[in-house]
């Protein structure tokens, strides 16, 4: 079984790479993605306060990463943590890797005062709103974004 932990300063070109898992079909690569643009904000990220790049680690491969944030202080709800990213291997979903991280983000956020957790998921991505909704969210709603 694969160890959920942080992800260290000096594997920002090993995670970088996980993000293609996000990328491939039925997602897609994201219109103003920029490799290089990406390499700097993960590597704020991991060192950052505020947020955190956990990644699951099994014999020395990694094979999942998520993403959580503490993003906002809401004045409906209080601190409200997100997940941005939660990806596992290909190979390796249905194992219980995406469960263990998003338990560890939960973890993260709760230990932070954050009320509640809330991620965004594609309508594409089937199997993965499947394993959320098996995850008995308290809510579900649906997101809009706009590309500035």
């Amino acid at each position: 079984m694969a160890t959920v932990r942080p992800a260290r300063a000096d594997e920002v070109d090993a995670v970088l790479p996980m993000y293609e898992w996000l990328f491939a079909p039925p997602g897609s690569r994201p219109a103003l993605w920029d490799p290089e643009r990406a390499r700097d904000a993960l590597a704020e990220a991991i060192t950052a306060d505020g947020c955190e790049v956990l990644v699951a680690d099994e014999v020395d491969e990694l094979v999942g990463l998520c993403t959580v944030y503490l993003d906002l202080h809401s004045v409906r709800f209080g601190p409200r943590a997100w997940v941005e990213d939660l990806a596992v291997h290909p190979e390796r979903r249905s194992q219980g890797i995406g469960k263990a991280l998003l338990d560890a983000a939960k973890d993260w956020a709760r230990v932070r005062g954050a009320t509640h957790l809330e991620l965004d998921s594609s309508f594409a991505r089937q199997d993965a709103r499947r394993f959320y909704e098996r995850e008995r969210p308290s809510w579900s709603s649906r997101s809009f974004g706009w590309h500035l």
